[in-house]
């Protein structure tokens, strides 16, 4: 296991130890299922921003995104009275264009990720509070097929889950197994690593970016979705601020941000561990706006081990 994976789980359990310590009610069933809510939705955006982050890229536009999704599909479904089967499509649809435009404009016109979907962030939230007149839109509260599907909920013992942690699961081992197990996880690291050495060896780096972006577009509206369904709302500023803590969860856990280095595990570990000091430190009486003090430090942490071991490898 590499060093800044080593690192995350340590960190994890130090986090997990305080609070516990700090507050016994921490580790009780109330709270893990509280936690655990949520940390599926941004853990699904999460798992994507490392497939796109060890390619080199990433993506600020997935909060939009996450909020214009479930959108659409109200407005649909409600509002037009289209099926809420086609209404999820459409959407789907929409998120799907949104990642091609992102790639296609960052690939063969060659402008810098960060610019095209800062720019993509601002005209997909203005879609979502244009449509909305930035009121938010009461969701589907009816029991059905895909609100079971996506948001479902059941009692495990004491615990309270939702189907969404199934998502994130399988979504995890996807893409688990397709960097570490498959040829396309072996492109998207060279990629990272040296994109003009992997064209020559006859990688095809501007097809792997474009569905890299079209992949962190979906699954970001796939969990706005799932968002949407369990709170029985779709807000046109769900999401805001989410880009920042996605890419925060896969730097925390180990992925590097310049690219060639990439772990699902350590996204997973990242999650947890952001989610749990969110939780923690309202449990402790420590003012929610302090959340980004912490992630901040620990980012901080994470990069100068990077860097670290970027120079022993050098030095090898």
């Amino acid at each position: 296991m590499a060093t800044p994976q080593v690192a995350s789980l340590i960190i994890l359990a130090i986090v997990l130890a305080g609070f516990s310590i700090a507050n016994p009610n921490f580790l009780s069933p109330l709270n893990i299922s509280n936690m655990m809510a949520f940390l599926p939705e941004l853990g699904i955006m999460a798992l994507a921003m490392t497939l796109l982050l060890t390619a080199g890229e990433f993506d600020l536009s997935v909060g939009a995104v996450f909020a214009l999704g479930p959108v659409l599909v109200m407005l649909l479904a409600q509002t037009a009275g289209v099926d809420i089967g086609l209404a999820l499509l459409v959407g789907l649809v929409v998120c799907i264009a949104i990642g091609a435009i992102n790639g296609i404009i960052v690939t063969k016109i060659g402008i810098s990720s960060f610019l095209v979907t800062l720019s993509m962030l601002l005209i997909v939230r203005g879609v979502a509070l244009y449509i909305t007149q930035g009121f938010p839109l009461k969701s589907w509260d009816q029991p059905g097929f895909f609100v079971t599907l996506l948001a479902g909920s059941f009692d495990l013992g004491p615990f309270r889950l939702y189907i969404s942690l199934f998502w994130f699961i399988g979504l995890t081992l996807v893409c688990a197994y397709t960097l570490n197990w498959s040829k396309v996880g072996n492109w998207i690291s060279a990629i990272g690593s040296n994109r003009s050495a992997a064209v020559a060896r006859g990688v095809p780096a501007d097809a792997v970016k474009i569905w890299l972006f079209i992949t962190a577009s979906v699954l970001s509206g796939l969990a706005g979705m799932i968002s949407a369904f369990r709170i029985s709302a779709a807000s046109p500023v769900a999401g805001t601020g989410y880009e920042l803590e996605v890419i925060a969860m896969v730097v925390v856990g180990g992925t590097a941000l310049t690219g060639g280095r990439g772990t699902v595990l350590g996204t997973v570990v990242g999650a947890f561990m952001l989610r749990a000091i969110r939780n923690g430190i309202v449990l402790i009486g420590v003012p929610g706006l302090a959340f980004n003090i912490f992630v901040g430090a620990i980012i901080l942490v994470m990069l100068i081990l990077h860097a670290m071991i970027q120079r022993r490898s050098i030095r090898r």
